[in-house]
């Protein structure tokens, strides 16, 4: 159960950082109609993933839930590890 949790935690990370973005480019103009489409399937995405989840932990086919999060937790930590290791390993990336 608590796995679970920590998976939706860190979904939710990624979607506020996903928010974040979408928020500011509409701010700046980056975000226009042009694009609107695009931005609002990767919310509702995100959306779907997050209350999709809470939504299958609620009929108790938490495996499933678990493998709904774990489609947006696993490619998000291995983003997250690679910047790491951009950011640790002090090499020139030019």
């Amino acid at each position: 159960m608590a796995f679970f949790w920590i998976l939706w935690g860190f979904d939710a990370c990624i979607a506020l950082v996903a928010l974040y973005f979408f928020f500011i480019g509409l701010g700046d103009g980056s975000v226009s109609s042009f694009n609107m489409g695009i931005w609002l399937m990767l919310l509702g995405g995100l959306a779907v993933i997050l209350l999709g989840s809470l939504w299958l932990k609620g009929l108790e086919k938490l495996l499933l839930a678990k493998g709904l999060l774990a489609v947006l937790a696993v490619p998000g930590l291995l983003y997250g590890l690679f910047i790491l290791l951009v950011v640790l390993s002090g090499a020139k990336w030019n």
